[in-house]
């Protein structure tokens, strides 16, 4: 969850200039299963959408919106995600492929995209990413 407070902020300080989704893919600890003893949440594998989307429900995201992934993985195995993963979209590209998590997720990375997209628009028309 520490990891979710700092995407947080990068999404505050870039909300002029970048949309953000946070996807909610399988739980990659369920409680049923792998179990992570530093989890916040006891959260059990999720056998339908609905489980999945009360578990995604669990995640108090200020300033971005939330989704959740289909139950056959669909956004996860199209970006290769698990367990996860940072994008920028621009004009439906992916533009920004942050490396696999937990150990290639790098939120510098992404700041340092971010801050050198708001140079190069600055003084022109602002143009809305989605990450």
């Amino acid at each position: 969850m520490t990891r979710l407070s700092a995407y947080q902020r990068v999404v505050r300080q870039y909300a002029e200039i970048a949309d953000s989704l946070l996807v909610y893919i399988e739980e990659a600890h369920p409680s049923d299963g792998w179990v992570s003893s530093d989890a916040p949440y006891q959260i059990p594998r999720h056998r339908c959408l609905e489980d999945r989307l009360r578990a995604a429900r669990l995640l108090d995201v200020q300033g971005s919106a939330v989704a959740v992934d289909t139950m056959d993985n669909s956004s996860n195995s199209a970006y290769g995600a698990y367990f996860e993963r940072l994008y920028i979209l621009k004009d439906q590209r992916v533009v920004y492929q942050g490396g696999r998590g937990p150990e290639g997720y790098r939120l510098s990375e992404l700041r340092d995209w971010l801050e050198r997209y708001r140079s190069d628009v600055e003084g022109s028309k602002a143009v809305v990413l989605h990450v």
